[in-house]
């Protein structure tokens, strides 16, 4: 898959969160500019270009931001990873990076991440059932670890209005995963626990995101390549 005018992209998932173990997939996530005139025409192109061999999801600015502004806790993570994890950057995108905390409002994140969370914990608990037979075992822990980390990063994003991708002290959030694909229930507590906390914190962010900021940064992305297109068709 080739994409151009890549803005920002980096390695994302079970690395950048520090849990891999040996034969992980290492996952990639960017951004994409579509050309500007693409856009005025009857049919729109493609907004998101997902990869495997490698592992890669692409989402165009637009799409991008909306995902983010709605507290997507997977398109958040790409605005907040360690410099060493970039693997393209461009004035643009470091511009993106530049203004995350107006992409963020306390509502949006406590919903995202916590349902996300919930879904996981569903998901596990429809896994197991099977497990025996199908040999899901890695993969009730896998949902259990995310759980932890949705929960744990949300609360912080929430409370501090910072994320920090690598999570502390891998090696618990393993122990956790085993002990919850041997029984989904022992999940039920982390989870109830961090729905009291966040009813219970007062919040760093804004209620809403600033959309402002977001808007006015994609209209940039829009005069830029809307320039080059029509410099190369001259």
């Amino acid at each position: 898959m080739t994409v151009t005018n890549i803005l920002l992209s980096g390695i994302v998932g079970s690395t950048a969160y520090g849990l891999a173990h040996e034969g992980s997939d290492v996952d990639r996530l960017g951004m994409f500019a579509t050309p500007t005139e693409e856009l005025h025409g009857l049919h729109r192109p493609p907004e998101s270009h997902v990869s495997t061999a490698p592992d890669r999801t692409l989402h165009e600015a637009g799409k991008w931001c909306r995902l983010a502004l709605s507290g997507n806790p997977t398109v958040m993570e790409l605005v907040w990873l360690p410099d060493e994890l970039y693997e393209v950057r461009t004035p643009l995108g470091d511009e993106l990076v530049d203004l995350r905390g107006t992409l963020l409002g306390a509502r949006r994140i406590r919903d995202a991440y916590l349902g996300y969370a919930t879904q996981q914990f569903r998901k596990l608990q429809n896994r197991r059932a099977d497990a025996a037979a199908d040999g899901s075992h890695r993969r009730v822990a896998k949902h259990a670890r995310h759980l932890r980390r949705l929960c744990t990063q949300g609360y912080e994003l929430y409370a501090t209005g910072r994320l920090t991708i690598r999570v502390e002290d891998p090696e618990s959030y393993h122990r956790f995963g085993e002990q919850v694909a041997a029984d989904p229930e022992a999940a039920r507590p982390l989870l109830r626990r961090f729905e009291e906390a966040f009813a219970d914190t007062r919040s760093a962010l804004p209620e809403q995101p600033d959309d402002r900021a977001a808007d006015a940064w994609l209209r940039r992305v829009r005069r830029e390549f809307y320039a080059t297109a029509r410099a190369t068709s001259v």
